[in-house]
């Protein structure tokens, strides 16, 4: 019987021992579990100082593109195409030859009206002789010089009909695709082809009422486009329509842009900015510093603290809710939020929490800049 108590007795120790170790071993992971929660490594991020930047005023806006000269060239007369003197796609001189209909019956015609024109004036000049030796009236004079002039109008109206039949470039410009086959029986208003003139080329944008008073002929804008990636182009602004619309409240503009190498095509959608005379102090900071939430934009602020382990200066994080303002290249400006001389991280502020230790590694820092080219961007 006491062996068997001593046997009972040595389980439960055992027992007991076993779950102490346990439990201190559970206690250990739980707390290296909240340190490592509480204190995640550091993370290596590059920074920027806010700094009071000069900044163009600039009025952004989106606009299309719109030839200065464009028409689809039509048929003005009934008639069969007998000639197709154009390419498509390429360019045309203002007066070249784009389509000739079939005008043998109008050369007929011109023929026997220029011989009736002939014929009168022969009996004009013989109707004179006589009036000046005053063998005849005034009134059979006058009747032969109506005659004469109604034989050259008809002959000038059949010439008009054979130059509408030769269907000629109005201005110079591109060609688009053709609308017309040879032998195909034409009827007035039939499309031909496109034309249209590139260089230069109008931007067509809007505005709110409210910033007309800043809008004037001369200004400057620039334009950018995603047929050409990374260029801006830049022009002025030559026409203000005079009419506000009553349903928007907005004014059209119109700029003209250089277009020399006839990229930029009308229909196409541009973002414009127009330059506004005088200039603006900011605080900027790059625009990765930013991280852009749907509750409110946050930035960053790089801190210097003593570490709670070791006592040692550590370089920490607060995130801070800020107001943005305009944008410019790589830049974006700082209503309110952050003040001038502070450092922001400025590059991997999505992998950031509020609190956390970081290493600043500027070498790594991209180059930002306020007016960035392709080969930088």
């Amino acid at each position: 019987m006491a062996m068997k108590k001593r046997i009972i007795l040595s389980i439960v120790g055992v027992m007991v021992l076993v779950s102490g170790l346990g439990g201190i071993k559970f206690l250990q992971i739980g707390r290296m579990s909240a340190q490592a929660l509480q204190t995640p490594p550091p993370e290596t991020v590059t920074t920027a100082v806010v700094r009071r930047q000069t900044w163009e005023s600039l009025l952004p806006a989106v606009g299309s593109l719109q030839a200065v000269q464009g028409v689809t060239v039509e048929a003005e007369l009934v008639g069969k195409v007998v000639q197709i003197a154009f390419e498509p796609g390429t360019k045309v001189r203002a007066g070249d030859l784009l389509v000739k209909q079939d005008t043998s019956s109008e050369e007929a015609q011109l023929r026997a009206a220029e011989a009736a024109a002939v014929l009168a004036k022969a009996n004009l000049e013989r109707t004179k002789e006589l009036f000046l030796k005053k063998t005849i009236s005034k009134s059979e004079w006058d009747n032969a010089e109506t005659q004469f002039k109604q034989a050259v109008a008809q002959a000038d109206t059949v010439r008009a009909t054979i130059a509408k039949k030769n269907i000629r470039a109005p201005f110079t410009g591109l060609l688009g695709i053709r609308l017309v086959n040879l032998g195909e029986f034409l009827h007035e208003g039939d499309a031909i082809v496109s034309l249209q003139s590139l260089n230069p080329i109008f931007v067509n944008f809007l505005l709110p009422q409210q910033e007309l008073a800043k809008i004037a002929l001369g200004l400057t804008v620039r334009v950018t486009s995603d047929a050409l990636p990374g260029e801006v182009i830049e022009g002025t602004i030559t026409a203000i329509n005079p009419q506000v619309d009553a349903a928007t409240r907005n004014i059209r503009i119109q700029a003209t842009v250089a277009n020399s190498r006839e990229q930029l095509r009308p229909g196409m959608f541009a973002e414009v900015a127009v330059v506004l005379p005088g200039r603006n102090e900011v605080l900027a900071i790059p625009a990765t510093s930013v991280l852009y939430a749907p509750y409110g934009d946050s930035i960053f602020i790089v801190e210097e603290k003593k570490s709670q382990q070791t006592g040692e200066p550590v370089k920490t994080v607060r995130q801070q809710f800020a107001r943005l303002g305009e944008k410019q290249g790589d830049f974006v400006s700082i209503v309110s939020g952050v003040k001038e001389g502070e450092t922001v991280v400025s590059t991997g502020v999505f992998k950031l929490r509020n609190g956390q230790i970081v290493v600043v590694d500027n070498t790594l820092s991209p180059e930002f800049k306020l007016r960035p080219s392709p080969e930088n961007k």
